[in-house]
């Protein structure tokens, strides 16, 4: 395992709790510090209290406030700087919606996920690796 250290904090934005706690879980073993939000207004709250080295959200929120409408308002308040993973298990996506995601600089990832996958994710995005991305 590897020393947990600032650079290699993670937010998880997902209202699944089973897979916060899966995804917290095996990131934790790796060595990453992980903050998880069931919510968009609760990954903007971990947001104001510190800045991760990469996110992980889910695509699909049941709040008034989607995934993508995250995305959308993290670029317009924050600008490029901290990678960003969408993942959704939805496979009919729409071609506009992949496009858009990858226009505000984020990967996007297709679920399941499992945690070596995850791990080797977190590891991509903080070597910032593929398309432009970030905060």
């Amino acid at each position: 395992m590897t020393e947990p250290t600032p650079s290699r904090t993670i937010l998880i934005v997902d209202d699944d709790e089973v897979t916060l706690q899966t995804y917290a879980a095996g990131l934790v073993a790796e060595g990453y510090i992980v903050h998880t939000a069931s919510s968009p207004a609760a990954g903007w709250h971990e947001l104001a209290r510190s800045t991760p080295a990469a996110i992980l959200l889910d695509l699909r929120l049941p709040a008034a406030s989607d995934g993508l409408q995250f995305l959308r308002d993290l670029r317009a308040r924050h600008g490029v700087g901290t990678p960003v993973a969408v993942v959704t298990g939805d496979y009919g996506l729409d071609d506009q919606v992949e496009r858009e995601i990858q226009s505000l600089g984020a990967r996007l990832v297709f679920k399941p996920l499992w945690i070596d996958g995850l791990v080797e994710l977190c590891a991509t995005l903080m070597r910032r690796e593929g398309p432009p991305a970030g905060i």
